[in-house]
Protein backbone atom coordinates (compact mmCIF):
# COMPACT_ATOMS: atom_id res chain seq x y z
CA UNK A 1 0.00 0.00 0.00
CA UNK A 2 2.84 2.39 1.05
CA UNK A 3 4.23 1.33 -2.09
CA UNK A 4 1.20 2.53 -4.93
CA UNK A 5 0.87 5.45 -2.45
CA UNK A 6 4.42 6.73 -3.57
CA UNK A 7 3.82 5.81 -7.02
CA UNK A 8 0.49 7.40 -7.13
CA UNK A 9 1.90 10.57 -5.54
CA UNK A 10 5.11 10.32 -8.11
CA UNK A 11 2.72 9.98 -11.18
CA UNK A 12 1.08 13.26 -9.83
CA UNK A 13 3.99 15.20 -9.35
CA UNK A 14 5.33 14.41 -13.00
CA UNK A 15 1.83 15.37 -14.19
CA UNK A 16 1.99 18.47 -12.40
CA UNK A 17 5.72 19.26 -13.67
CA UNK A 18 4.99 18.65 -17.22
CA UNK A 19 1.64 20.84 -16.96
CA UNK A 20 3.52 23.29 -15.52
CA UNK A 21 5.54 23.98 -18.93
CA UNK A 22 2.97 23.45 -21.28
CA UNK A 23 4.22 25.33 -24.17
CA UNK A 24 6.04 23.82 -27.56
CA UNK A 25 9.00 25.40 -29.85
CA UNK A 26 6.27 26.83 -31.90
CA UNK A 27 4.86 29.11 -29.40
CA UNK A 28 8.15 30.06 -28.12
CA UNK A 29 9.07 31.34 -31.58
CA UNK A 30 6.10 32.89 -32.01
CA UNK A 31 6.61 35.09 -28.90
CA UNK A 32 9.92 35.81 -29.65
CA UNK A 33 8.91 37.43 -33.53
CA UNK A 34 5.84 39.06 -31.67
CA UNK A 35 7.09 40.93 -28.34
CA UNK A 36 6.69 44.20 -27.98
CA UNK A 37 9.31 47.00 -30.12
CA UNK A 38 9.60 50.72 -29.52
CA UNK A 39 7.70 53.02 -32.53
CA UNK A 40 10.99 54.43 -32.76
CA UNK A 41 14.24 53.91 -31.42
CA UNK A 42 17.62 55.58 -32.27
CA UNK A 43 21.33 54.47 -31.64
CA UNK A 44 24.54 55.48 -32.35
CA UNK A 45 26.77 52.11 -32.40
CA UNK A 46 29.93 50.58 -32.70
CA UNK A 47 30.70 48.00 -35.11
CA UNK A 48 33.66 46.02 -34.50
CA UNK A 49 35.79 43.24 -36.54
CA UNK A 50 38.21 41.03 -34.90
CA UNK A 51 39.78 37.81 -35.73
CA UNK A 52 40.84 35.32 -33.35
CA UNK A 53 40.46 38.36 -30.83
CA UNK A 54 42.52 40.87 -32.58
CA UNK A 55 40.67 43.52 -33.06
CA UNK A 56 40.96 44.72 -36.89
CA UNK A 57 38.57 47.67 -37.00
CA UNK A 58 35.87 49.58 -35.90
CA UNK A 59 33.50 51.22 -37.35
CA UNK A 60 30.82 54.03 -36.34
CA UNK A 61 27.26 53.71 -37.45
CA UNK A 62 23.99 55.50 -36.98
CA UNK A 63 21.05 53.12 -36.85
CA UNK A 64 17.14 54.23 -36.91
CA UNK A 65 14.32 52.09 -36.60
CA UNK A 66 10.38 52.12 -37.11
CA UNK A 67 7.78 50.06 -35.83
CA UNK A 68 4.93 50.59 -38.09
CA UNK A 69 1.50 48.00 -38.03
CA UNK A 70 3.62 45.44 -36.26
CA UNK A 71 6.35 45.81 -39.28
CA UNK A 72 9.90 46.92 -38.76
CA UNK A 73 11.84 49.04 -40.53
CA UNK A 74 15.62 49.78 -40.32
CA UNK A 75 18.53 51.92 -41.84
CA UNK A 76 21.74 51.85 -40.77
CA UNK A 77 24.35 54.95 -41.78
CA UNK A 78 28.03 54.18 -41.95
CA UNK A 79 30.04 57.23 -40.57
CA UNK A 80 33.67 55.61 -40.36
CA UNK A 81 36.25 54.77 -41.88
CA UNK A 82 36.80 56.19 -44.76
CA UNK A 83 36.40 52.45 -46.66
CA UNK A 84 32.63 52.49 -45.71
CA UNK A 85 31.55 56.03 -44.87
CA UNK A 86 28.22 56.94 -46.49
CA UNK A 87 27.47 53.31 -46.84
CA UNK A 88 23.51 53.10 -46.39
CA UNK A 89 21.08 50.42 -45.74
CA UNK A 90 17.12 50.15 -45.28
CA UNK A 91 15.54 46.97 -44.51
CA UNK A 92 11.61 46.98 -44.52
CA UNK A 93 9.77 44.16 -43.38
CA UNK A 94 6.97 42.74 -44.60
CA UNK A 95 3.92 40.55 -44.09
CA UNK A 96 3.98 36.96 -45.01
CA UNK A 97 7.31 37.35 -47.59
CA UNK A 98 10.46 37.72 -47.50
CA UNK A 99 12.23 41.39 -46.57
CA UNK A 100 13.00 44.47 -49.08
CA UNK A 101 16.53 45.24 -48.56
CA UNK A 102 18.36 48.14 -50.60
CA UNK A 103 22.20 49.31 -50.15
CA UNK A 104 23.88 52.90 -51.38
CA UNK A 105 27.32 52.70 -52.23
CA UNK A 106 29.40 55.79 -52.38
CA UNK A 107 31.85 54.05 -55.17
CA UNK A 108 28.58 53.33 -57.52
CA UNK A 109 26.63 56.72 -56.45
CA UNK A 110 23.77 54.79 -56.53
CA UNK A 111 21.13 52.47 -54.72
CA UNK A 112 20.42 48.73 -55.55
CA UNK A 113 17.95 46.40 -54.23
CA UNK A 114 19.38 43.53 -52.42
CA UNK A 115 17.74 40.77 -54.35
CA UNK A 116 17.03 37.30 -52.55
CA UNK A 117 19.24 35.33 -53.80
CA UNK A 118 22.10 37.48 -52.10
CA UNK A 119 21.01 36.71 -48.79
CA UNK A 120 23.70 34.64 -47.71
CA UNK A 121 26.17 37.17 -48.59
CA UNK A 122 28.09 39.07 -46.07
CA UNK A 123 26.68 42.37 -45.09
CA UNK A 124 29.06 45.00 -45.77
CA UNK A 125 31.87 42.54 -44.85
CA UNK A 126 30.88 41.56 -41.49
CA UNK A 127 30.03 38.21 -40.11
CA UNK A 128 26.47 38.96 -40.65
CA UNK A 129 24.86 38.28 -44.38
CA UNK A 130 21.99 39.81 -45.54
CA UNK A 131 19.92 36.94 -43.62
CA UNK A 132 21.23 37.72 -40.76
CA UNK A 133 19.61 40.73 -40.45
CA UNK A 134 16.24 39.96 -41.12
CA UNK A 135 13.54 37.89 -38.58
CA UNK A 136 12.78 34.38 -40.31
CA UNK A 137 9.05 33.92 -40.29
CA UNK A 138 7.87 31.20 -37.93
CA UNK A 139 5.70 29.51 -40.37
CA UNK A 140 8.99 28.92 -42.33
CA UNK A 141 10.38 26.61 -39.57
CA UNK A 142 9.21 23.69 -37.80
CA UNK A 143 10.02 24.26 -34.11
CA UNK A 144 11.61 21.86 -31.34
CA UNK A 145 11.84 22.07 -28.04
CA UNK A 146 15.02 20.44 -26.64
CA UNK A 147 15.24 21.95 -22.78
CA UNK A 148 12.86 23.53 -20.95
CA UNK A 149 16.28 25.15 -18.91
CA UNK A 150 19.64 26.03 -19.65
CA UNK A 151 22.20 27.85 -18.74
CA UNK A 152 24.37 29.75 -21.97
CA UNK A 153 26.79 32.38 -21.84
CA UNK A 154 25.58 35.74 -19.26
CA UNK A 155 21.78 34.57 -19.28
CA UNK A 156 20.10 31.91 -16.92
CA UNK A 157 17.23 29.41 -17.13
CA UNK A 158 16.55 29.59 -20.95
CA UNK A 159 14.33 27.61 -23.03
CA UNK A 160 16.14 25.97 -25.90
CA UNK A 161 14.56 25.34 -29.29
CA UNK A 162 15.80 23.52 -31.92
CA UNK A 163 14.20 25.61 -35.65
CA UNK A 164 14.35 23.57 -38.98
CA UNK A 165 13.43 24.93 -42.59
CA UNK A 166 10.37 23.32 -43.59
CA UNK A 167 11.94 24.10 -46.95
CA UNK A 168 15.67 23.47 -47.02
CA UNK A 169 16.30 25.91 -49.73
CA UNK A 170 15.00 29.03 -48.23
CA UNK A 171 17.90 29.30 -45.86
CA UNK A 172 21.67 29.32 -45.50
CA UNK A 173 21.45 26.80 -43.02
CA UNK A 174 20.24 23.48 -41.77
CA UNK A 175 18.85 24.67 -38.83
CA UNK A 176 19.49 27.03 -35.76
CA UNK A 177 19.43 26.16 -31.91
CA UNK A 178 18.20 28.94 -30.02
CA UNK A 179 18.65 29.98 -25.80
CA UNK A 180 15.78 32.00 -25.37
CA UNK A 181 14.95 34.38 -22.25
CA UNK A 182 11.33 33.40 -20.37
CA UNK A 183 11.08 36.98 -19.38
CA UNK A 184 11.73 39.16 -22.93
CA UNK A 185 11.42 36.11 -25.08
CA UNK A 186 15.05 37.55 -26.70
CA UNK A 187 17.35 34.54 -28.19
CA UNK A 188 20.20 35.67 -26.56
CA UNK A 189 22.45 32.82 -27.98
CA UNK A 190 22.30 31.16 -31.72
CA UNK A 191 23.69 27.92 -32.91
CA UNK A 192 23.70 28.27 -36.57
CA UNK A 193 24.66 24.75 -39.09
CA UNK A 194 25.96 24.83 -42.59
CA UNK A 195 24.64 22.45 -44.86
CA UNK A 196 26.89 19.62 -43.67
CA UNK A 197 25.11 19.97 -40.43
CA UNK A 198 28.34 21.29 -38.83
CA UNK A 199 28.64 23.93 -36.54
CA UNK A 200 29.10 27.34 -38.57
CA UNK A 201 28.56 30.97 -36.84
CA UNK A 202 26.98 31.58 -33.06
CA UNK A 203 25.42 34.97 -32.74
CA UNK A 204 25.51 35.97 -29.13
CA UNK A 205 23.56 38.48 -27.02
CA UNK A 206 26.03 39.78 -24.25
CA UNK A 207 23.56 41.98 -22.31
CA UNK A 208 20.16 43.59 -22.52
CA UNK A 209 18.95 46.78 -21.00
CA UNK A 210 15.69 48.10 -19.93
CA UNK A 211 14.90 51.28 -22.09
CA UNK A 212 11.45 53.41 -20.90
CA UNK A 213 9.82 54.32 -23.39
CA UNK A 214 6.15 56.29 -23.65
CA UNK A 215 2.49 55.32 -21.97
CA UNK A 216 5.03 53.54 -19.31
CA UNK A 217 6.05 50.94 -21.71
CA UNK A 218 9.68 49.13 -20.56
CA UNK A 219 11.43 47.85 -23.68
CA UNK A 220 13.95 44.98 -23.21
CA UNK A 221 16.93 46.43 -25.67
CA UNK A 222 19.83 44.53 -26.92
CA UNK A 223 23.25 46.29 -25.87
CA UNK A 224 25.83 44.10 -27.28
CA UNK A 225 25.71 41.63 -29.85
CA UNK A 226 28.33 39.22 -31.42
CA UNK A 227 28.40 37.16 -34.41
CA UNK A 228 31.22 34.50 -34.69
CA UNK A 229 32.33 32.36 -37.94
CA UNK A 230 33.44 29.39 -35.68
CA UNK A 231 34.97 27.88 -38.67
CA UNK A 232 37.09 30.78 -39.63
CA UNK A 233 37.38 32.74 -36.09
CA UNK A 234 36.37 35.43 -37.37
CA UNK A 235 33.90 37.56 -35.66
CA UNK A 236 31.51 41.05 -35.72
CA UNK A 237 30.34 42.82 -32.70
CA UNK A 238 27.48 45.17 -32.61
CA UNK A 239 27.72 47.54 -29.56
CA UNK A 240 24.61 49.92 -28.94
CA UNK A 241 26.70 53.36 -27.40
CA UNK A 242 23.43 55.42 -27.10
CA UNK A 243 19.64 54.23 -27.75
CA UNK A 244 16.71 56.60 -27.14
CA UNK A 245 13.44 54.51 -27.86
CA UNK A 246 9.80 56.71 -28.89
CA UNK A 247 11.02 59.70 -29.96
CA UNK A 248 9.48 59.81 -33.52
CA UNK A 249 11.90 60.21 -36.71
CA UNK A 250 11.05 61.71 -40.11
CA UNK A 251 9.13 59.48 -42.52
CA UNK A 252 11.65 60.25 -45.03
CA UNK A 253 14.58 58.31 -43.52
CA UNK A 254 12.97 54.99 -44.41
CA UNK A 255 12.48 55.35 -48.00
CA UNK A 256 15.38 54.75 -51.11
CA UNK A 257 15.74 58.88 -51.42
CA UNK A 258 17.06 59.36 -47.89
CA UNK A 259 19.87 55.92 -48.59
CA UNK A 260 20.38 58.20 -52.14
CA UNK A 261 20.61 61.48 -50.56
CA UNK A 262 21.37 61.19 -46.65
CA UNK A 263 18.91 63.61 -45.53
Amino acid sequence: MKMTKKLTALALALAMGTSAFAIDGTEIMTKVFDRQKPDFSKAAVELTLAKNGKVEETRKVGEYGRCKNNLSDVVMVFLSPASVKDTRFLQKENDGKDDDKWIYLPSLKSTRRVAASDGSKAFVGTDFSYDDMSTREVADDTHELIKESEDKGNFKDLYVVKSTPKDPKSSQYSYRISYITKDAWIPTYIELYDKKGKLFKVNEIKAIEKKPGTNGRVYNVPMENVMTNVQTGHSSTIKMINVTVDQPLPDRYFTTDFLNTGK
